[in-house]
């Protein structure tokens, strides 16, 4: 495996651009891996880079007919708390991200949805992670039963948009992709940015990427 090569973004200044010139995997997890890469930097010098390699992952936040949303309470080991956050999950090999989202979803709340709208790409942590989440929102809700993982333990709740920003507001609430997952609600309610919505089975539900998505670690030479 080489060192990667992204895409640059449009309008980005050419004299900040970094190429990777070697590189070399520190540790192979079950899914995740960790790189060094030695890159090339503006001033000519040579600098390492040590970062994740992650598969992509999607969020749904999921809107109730009364506006309220659908959201998980889970213990995430790696900062010690119970954290509430919008369901999410990595992307399985080969998968598409709605076929992900609907997954994820129907997996973890027991929800499904008549309708779904892109919202959007993020990349949580850019300095230390190739990791983007599509962000989806899902509507005309029916709830079903659920199939959790095992070894996966998670409650539901449902909670009101000024519920879930005096949580963030009191510092309750921190999970990255949760926050952005709160803008774009925010927006959306009040007309300020708007959604696409189509049938759950509308051939037009492709599988979007943001113009941002990293390009596939596997694919570099």
């Amino acid at each position: 495996m080489g060192p990667s090569e992204h895409p640059p973004l449009p309008g980005a200044a050419a004299d900040l651009l970094e190429r990777g010139v070697s590189r070399s995997v520190l540790l192979t997890g079950d899914f995740l891996t960790v790189l060094r890469d030695h890159a090339q930097l503006p001033d000519g010098s040579v600098g390492k880079r040590e970062f994740v390699v992650h598969p992509g992952a999607v969020m749904v936040v999921p809107l109730l007919a009364d506006d309220r949303v659908v959201m998980e309470r889970q213990y995430r080991y790696p900062v010690g708390r119970v954290v509430l956050e919008f369901p999410a999950g990595k992307l399985d090999a080969g998968e598409g991200s709605l076929a992900c989202a609907q997954r994820e979803l129907q997996e973890e709340t027991g929800y499904t949805a008549r309708e779904w709208a892109f919202a959007g790409v993020i990349h949580p942590v850019v300095s230390y992670s190739t990791e983007h989440i599509d962000v989806w929102f899902a509507r005309g809700l029916a709830l079903g039963d659920r199939n959790l993982d095992t070894g996966e333990f998670l409650d539901v709740v449902t909670c009101s948009v000024s519920e879930l920003e005096l949580g963030v507001r009191q510092g309750q609430v921190t999970d990255a992709k949760t926050l952005v997952g709160l803008l774009w609600l925010q927006n959306h309610l009040s007309g300020r940015w708007s959604l696409e919505w189509l049938p759950v089975d509308d051939p037009k539900q492709a599988q979007p990427r943001g113009p941002w998505a990293p390009t596939d670690p596997g694919a570099a030479s």
